[in-house]
């Protein structure tokens, strides 16, 4: 959530700002704006709405300056506005974009009332920027200033600052919040993450925790938490410009979802060969710390921690091992116990996600055993601060609604699994097969693929909908949650899911000629068990839409539903490809019902902030 682009150079850097923008506008947000120096002198442009906005605005007051800022905004304190959109300047001379939440921001607002500051703005960030301000005022030079100010604020940053007094430059921070920048020559950048500024370079400094950095034109210092000159190394991104372009779909959404086969592949790609998983794949210390582990807890957000679900249904009956799993924004807050010899299990597309990310840190502090991310974005936060990595290889990931990072977390989360079940006695044989059928799942992925066209017809008896029912049993609960979630997060109908177990506990009330009911039916030890559950639907008249097995006979309801074949394969698998179709399905209806698909309201790709 909330974006930042900022650049140095020669050049007008407006072009610059304005494309860094719109590549992070996956982020989500309700206002854009930016500031540039020109001719000695800070100018600004805001709007609420979309960067295409800001940029009609431009058109017609056109800004030009060779060092600028620039941000687009999800509300946290204030209403989208563009009083309250960024930047925020102080008395003309300090502009400041900020992502995160200063948590003490009342307090310096009345401290700097008293030294006679006007707000303009109902946001948190204004602060900053006065702050900044009134610490140069009294003689501080424009980077010690910054420096000075973000040590008096509480919470959690990234912010980028420039100034009149100190034209051509532009401070940067980060505390909690993501902040990266872009080497090139004769100009430097900064932004949020790569994908802000790949169409300009593909060099970058990832900044560390606590890290603030200054850029010049033509020089770039970082200064750590302690305010120490040091070298952080720089990357070469093997990301490019075409990867985060929409080719020829009309939604980055629908790009990702056609995009698994390959992204899974990938994933998939040197872990495993002769039927089994390859050594060392987790990283140095994996073979001395994975042995020891006699419990796992995971923690993760939305779609990662549906993922998590999964993977506690296949630790316990693969693995042996019991598997705690909890929402991150939970666990943080709660007193907890660890268990012996317990690996905690941090899981985020991102790597940014603030609760998660807090959550591990306080994992560290309990004295887990060792901390494992599984993550898509490599230098994250998260995955410089864990033992054991494994990446997901989804490659950029541009809607809101995570697709292609789902089906990869689960392919990474199964690899895992199964070293640990192997660790643990998981007879050889069933260890091969299954790593067999991870290795057909691309395969079987692409072959729900090809569903679309039914799937896109099934969507027009979704569109005046109101509710919808999700039902799972076993492994494939989550996989209802997830498809609920899709549902509602981009068509915006009201989707629930629940063991399909369940129904007769109180979800029965609400079936109904007017509440669909989606389920998927794998073929496994639970199906018998899920046809009486359907039975119970059609029982009430309930319209029933069923994602069945290949193998799995149940005959379709007449009008009243409809039942599609899927190829699903082992429990192992079947999550992932049972989870294609229910994409499809949400996208389809979300098109039909005109919604926002890349971009849904109110919701944030990255979470940065609690």
């Amino acid at each position: 959530m909330c974006g930042i682009v900022a650049a140095t150079a020669e050049r007008d850097v407006v072009p610059i700002l304005i494309a860094g923008l719109k590549a992070l506008e996956y982020r989500g947000y309700d206002s854009a704006g930016l500031s540039v120096l020109a001719d000695g002198a800070l100018a600004r442009a805001r709007t609420v709405g979309k960067v295409r906005e800001l940029e009609a605005r431009l058109d017609s007051e056109p800004l030009h300056g060779s060092s600028g800022i620039a941000h687009t905004r999800w509300a946290t304190h204030g209403v989208p506005s563009e009083r309250n959109a960024h930047p925020h300047t102080s008395v003309g001379s300090v502009s400041v974009v900020h992502n995160g939440i200063i948590e003490n921001h009342e307090a310096l607002r009345e401290q700097l009332r008293a030294s006679g500051y006007e707000f303009t703005s109902d946001t948190d960030t204004e602060v900053i920027a006065h702050l900044v301000h009134h610490i140069a005022k009294e003689g501080a030079n424009f980077r010690d200033a910054v420096a000075q100010a973000i040590a008096r604020l509480e919470g959690a940053f990234a912010i980028a600052v420039m100034s009149s007094d100190a034209p051509g430059t532009i401070v940067g921070a980060r505390r909690g919040s993501p902040l990266v920048v872009g080497i090139g020559i004769g100009e430097h950048f900064l932004g949020s993450d790569v994908q802000a500024l790949i169409k300009v370079t593909n060099r970058f400094v990832y900044l560390d925790e606590g890290d603030l950095v200054e850029i010049t034109r033509t020089s770039m210092q970082v200064f750590d938490a302690d305010g120490a000159a040091v070298q952080r190394r720089t990357h070469q991104s093997e990301l490019s410009a075409d990867a985060v372009e929409r080719g020829e779909y009309r939604h980055y959404m629908l790009k990702e979802i056609f995009e698994q086969p390959r992204a899974i592949a990938e994933t998939l790609e040197g872990r495993i060969a002769g039927h089994r998983i390859l050594p060392n794949i987790f990283g140095v210390g994996a073979l001395e710390l994975l042995p020891r582990v006699r419990h796992v807890q995971i923690v993760a957000c939305g779609t990662s921690y549906h993922a998590g679900l999964v993977a506690k249904y296949w630790l316990e009956a693969l693995a042996g091992l019991p598997c705690s799993i909890e929402v991150a924004s939970e666990y943080r807050y709660r007193k907890v116990v660890v268990p012996r010899d317990s690996l905690f299990v941090a899981i985020s597309q991102s790597g940014e996600t603030a609760d998660t990310l807090a959550a591990l840190r306080e994992g560290k502090r309990l004295g887990y055993l060792g901390s494992f991310a599984i993550c898509n974005v490599p230098e994250s936060s998260l995955v410089r601060e864990s033992d054991l990595v494994l990446m997901t290889r989804a490659g950029p990931e541009i809607g809101v609604a995570s697709t292609k990072a789902f089906t990869t977390q689960l392919s990474a989360l199964a690899l895992l699994v199964l070293e640990l079940a192997r660790l643990n006695g998981l007879d050889a044989d069933r260890c091969a097969r299954f790593v067999d059928d991870l290795e057909s799942l691309p395969r079987r992925v692409a072959a729900a693929l090809e569903l679309e066209p039914a799937i896109a017809t099934l969507a027009e008896r979704f569109v005046a909908k109101h509710h919808t029912l999700f039902l799972g049993r076993g492994v494939n609960f989550p996989v209802a949650l997830e498809g609920a979630l899709k549902l509602k997060e981009i068509s915006y109908i009201h989707a629930e899911a629940y063991p399909a177990g369940e129904l007769k506990h109180g979800p029965l009330a609400l079936v109904d000629e007017d509440m669909p009911v989606i389920t998927v039916a794998p073929n496994n030890a639970l199906l018998e068990k899920l046809k009486s559950n359907i039975e119970e639907v059609r029982a009430r008249g309930g319209e029933l839409f069923v994602f069945a097995d290949t193998s799995v006979e149940i005959p379709a309801n007449g009008e009243r539903g409809a039942v599609i074949k899927v190829d699903a394969g082992s429990d192992l698998i079947a999550p992932a490809v049972f989870t294609v179709p229910l994409q499809l399905l949400a996208y389809h209806v979300a098109v039909l019902r005109g919604t926002d698909v890349d971009q849904p309201r109110n919701l944030a790709k990255s979470v940065t902030v609690e």
